[in-house]
């Protein structure tokens, strides 16, 4: 980009010597094919510049799509984050109730006394905690799926 910046400013630069140069051929008695010359550069120059504005504008819009792109992935990778998060927090309060349930029922086998109770509760938080992993899984395949899918969508148009 500085390269086109500092190509602009010179052709600028070799406009403004022409025009001036212009002025002072203007009145000179043989300045008729010096004069064709110089307006031939300056048209040479002036298309030069034409195109560096096109290609500089090109380069813009290319950047400003790829910035939209980008920020369309932030946006969806920060929302499989959020539900990540999400999963895992559950995980985490599910296993922490099957751990304490499991050290009630320990403690209730220690003491000889088996609450059926107990043994349904343990179970159906167990059954909860492989919902919640299955999800968990589910989830990650999700991520992977759409990391994978523009892959292989690009890898049949090419």
């Amino acid at each position: 980009m500085s390269d086109i910046t500092e190509l602009e400013r010179r052709i600028n630069s070799a406009l403004d010597r022409i025009g001036a140069g212009l002025g002072h051929i203007g009145g000179s008695s043989g300045g008729s094919a010096e004069l064709t010359r110089l307006r031939e550069a300056l048209e040479t120059e002036q298309s030069a510049n034409a195109q560096l504005e096109e290609r500089v504008r090109a380069i813009r819009d290319r950047q400003e799509e790829t910035v939209g792109a980008l920020e369309a992935e932030v946006g969806r990778l920060r929302e499989a984050a959020a539900r990540h998060g999400a999963e895992v927090q559950r995980l985490k309060r599910i296993n922490s109730q099957l751990r304490q349930n499991n050290q009630a029922l320990r403690e209730a086998n220690e003491q000889g006394v088996g609450d059926p109770h107990l043994i349904n509760k343990a179970m159906l938080t167990e059954l909860d905690a492989l919902r919640a992993s299955r999800e968990a899984d589910r989830a990650e395949l999700d991520a992977v799926l759409g990391e994978l899918k523009p892959l292989l969508e690009g890898g049949a148009n090419a």
